[in-house]
């Protein structure tokens, strides 16, 4: 059975999204890039709510940019490959190939899809996180922690939810980013 894996660039308090602001820098060296995709090449469906899909789709014609490096290229290749469904009420049609649009987050629909799925796949975007969170489907949770607190925002990990996890992998970077991978005991 494939894992459901949930993964965000995260601050130092624990917003995914900063009410104001980004949330930092780190993400944008090329070591965590490079680092990111070879962590993430395996993936084989990204589930992703209307607004993180807007933000992801760049990688759809990415590896097209004039002088792209060959790390962002690399990485919308591997993303075009994989297979994407997004969850949106108001998205009237999708623009990246291998993407489906569904209307409601069904938890059952993404157990079948975790038994059915040779890869792993990733929820992407906390609003969505936390509803497989909620239903309990997430077996490993990818932190890449900033070094800045943002003070208010959409936290990484929801409310009114408790967890107990095992930490199984970290690596600092230059950048200061910090990344942490931990599984569902």
């Amino acid at each position: 059975m494939a894992k459901l894996v949930y993964s965000m660039i995260t601050s130092l308090d624990g917003y995914a999204e900063a009410a104001e602001g980004d949330l930092g820098s780190g993400a944008e060296d090329p070591e965590v890039h490079t680092f990111i995709g070879d962590t993430f090449r395996h993936l084989g469906t990204y589930l992703y709510g209307r607004r993180m899909y807007e933000t992801m789709v760049f990688w759809e014609t990415a590896h097209a940019l004039p002088d792209a490096p060959p790390h962002i290229v690399q990485y919308a290749r591997d993303w075009q490959a994989a297979d994407k469904v997004v969850y949106s009420t108001t998205l009237e049609s999708v623009s990246s190939a291998r993407t489906r649009l569904e209307r409601t987050f069904d938890p059952d629909a993404v157990r079948r899809l975790k038994a059915e799925s040779d890869h792993d796949l990733s929820v992407d975007g906390p609003t969505l996180a936390a509803q497989a969170i909620a239903a309990g489907l997430v077996d490993e949770y990818h932190l890449f922690t900033t070094t800045s607190v943002v003070g208010g925002g959409k936290r990484f990990f929801p409310d009114g939810v408790r967890l107990d996890l095992e930490l199984v992998e970290e690596r600092a970077f230059g950048s200061g980013l910090l990344y942490t991978r931990y599984r569902t005991r």
